[in-house]
């Protein structure tokens, strides 16, 4: 950005003879009060206290069927971690990350309402745990660790700087949506280059499900209170998404039934087990800011720019999810917000944003940036964790033939590598995870899949191995009665 387009706030100082007395001034923080905050080795202790309730575990299925309250968090990893320390960008998808995100998208949504379609009693337990005072205040506390852990980078990442007015803002804005307006969408052209792509558009709309189908839900906490009629207008947005009270008009409702024709399920979080960590990334951060008020106007700002470029990428979707199933798809969810959204930008802008500058001042203008830079830089991650995954799902035969020569090069004594040995049946619970450095499977006994999707396995029987790359999510199962197979620590190799 240039120099218009970053913001540095001078500080006014009265000239010394005019100067008013120092006043004393007394830190009423929490903080402040000595004993009272949580050291890390407490938090530590309480994250996994949380990450102990019976409905995170991990499952007996993949897919969890009509069960929003069944989060698995993959508990046994979560012991190894440590959340005290802010992650650097470098970091941001990696294993300590991806429990971070889950435990806090939890944390979140104890907030929503989420009702089984059928059989309410046979989940009453798994509702009343999910919603209990012991769960929220639990998450509560360690809600702020894990948010510093996983979105502190961002404030290294982003310095507004400069200069601002309304017009700069107005302006910025413009040439963000212009550069947008003029992209293939690097996520279409993999999805469309990849070698399966139904399988590759599947796991797109996999990912945004996480979002979807509760949309709108972390902004309607900016609807809430008495700030005038910038309000108004905010709620207006809202309710768009929500479709005026008509039930099939709501944008979530829209979004199931594009799922339908895609072949997937449209329970929400069914595919929990699957949604990347840059996935969860985005839904966590409205509510991050959303939910913390005085991050109110950084809000407006990721909501404005969200907004003003949510039309070219649907209608961008819209026209890939065509090319890959042909007519039977519906796309009316992209096709409405193609329409929609470009509408729902200049509201954003002009009734929101725009009022909130001329009402509070230039001084807010740093936060509204902060907002629509935050946004693009979590926005670019998932992008490039997406297409990340759709290559490594592509390449797992070649990732085979690798891991056969490493492993033939260990039984030689040509390559040491560090190894962990497990003994798995198939009774065995499952769970997704990603892991920080490249993996190498080997199966000493029995048969053993990776999975790399809901609707992708990789079988290893007797001596098969293969590589998982750092970052890429995964689960195993072992599909004998019994497998003995060793996961040898590679370090980053590419």
């Amino acid at each position: 950005m240039n120099d218009s387009g970053h913001t540095s706030l001078p500080v006014a100082l009265a000239p010394a003879e005019t100067a008013a007395p120092a006043a004393v001034e007394h830190d009423y923080s929490l903080t402040a009060v000595p004993g009272w905050w949580w050291q890390p080795q407490d938090v530590k202790h309480l994250i996994e206290l949380y990450a102990a309730r019976p409905i995170f575990d991990d499952t007996a299925e993949w897919l969890i069927r009509d069960n929003p309250y069944r989060r698995p968090i993959d508990r046994q990893s979560i012991k190894d971690f440590d959340f005290s320390q802010p992650l650097n960008k470098s970091a941001a998808l990696g294993a300590s990350a991806l429990a971070a995100h889950r435990m806090l998208l939890n944390i979140y949504e104890t907030d929503l309402i989420f009702l089984p379609d059928k059989n309410f009693e046979a989940k009453r337990k798994d509702f009343a745990s999910y919603y209990s005072n012991d769960n929220k205040l639990l998450g509560e506390v360690i809600r702020p660790t894990l948010e510093a852990h996983v979105f502190d980078f961002l404030k290294d990442e982003i310095n507004v700087t400069g200069k601002w007015s309304l017009e700069a803002v107005k302006s910025y804005l413009q040439s963000l949506i212009a550069k947008h307006e003029q992209s293939e969408l690097e996520l279409c052209t993999a999805i469309l280059s990849s070698a399966d792509p139904q399988r590759a558009c599947r796991a797109l709309m996999v990912q945004l499900a996480c979002d979807f189908l509760t949309e709108a839900s972390a902004s309607t906490r900016n609807i809430l209170g008495k700030y005038g009629d910038i309000q108004s207008e905010f709620f207006k947005i809202v309710i768009d998404d929500y479709g005026y009270g008509v039930h099939p008009a709501k944008h979530s409702t829209l979004y199931e039934n594009t799922l339908a024709t895609c072949g997937l399920i449209s329970e929400a979080h069914a595919y929990w087990q699957f949604y990347l960590s840059s996935s969860l990334a985005l839904s966590n951060y409205y509510h991050y800011v959303s939910r913390d008020h005085s991050k109110y106007f950084q809000a407006i700002g990721a909501i404005a720019v969200a907004e003003s470029m949510f039309s070219h990428t649907c209608h961008k979707i819209s026209q890939m999810l065509h090319a890959v199933f042909g007519k039977t798809v519906d796309t009316y969810y992209f096709d409405e917000h193609f329409h929609i959204d470009a509408h729902h930008g200049r509201m954003a802008f002009e009734h929101v944003v725009a009022p909130a500058i001329e009402r509070h001042g230039n001084a807010v203008i740093p936060d509204i940036v902060r907002g629509m830079e935050e946004l693009q830089v979590l926005t670019s991650l998932a992008d490039e964790d997406f297409i990340a995954q759709v290559s490594f799902c592509d390449e797992a035969e070649d990732l085979k033939a690798a891991g056969r020569r490493i492993h033939a090069q260990i039984l030689e004594g040509s390559v040491e590598k560090p190894a962990t040995t497990h003994v798995a049946n198939r009774s065995q619970s499952l769970v997704t995870r990603v892991y920080d450095q490249d993996q190498l499977y080997v199966v000493e006994s029995g048969e053993l899949d990776l999975v790399l999707g809901p609707d992708q396995t990789v079988r290893l029987g007797r001596g098969e191995a293969m590589i998982v790359k750092r970052e890429r999510l995964h689960g195993t199962a072992v599909v004998s009665d019994e497998s003995l197979y060793s996961v040898y620590e590679m370090g980053n190799e590419r």
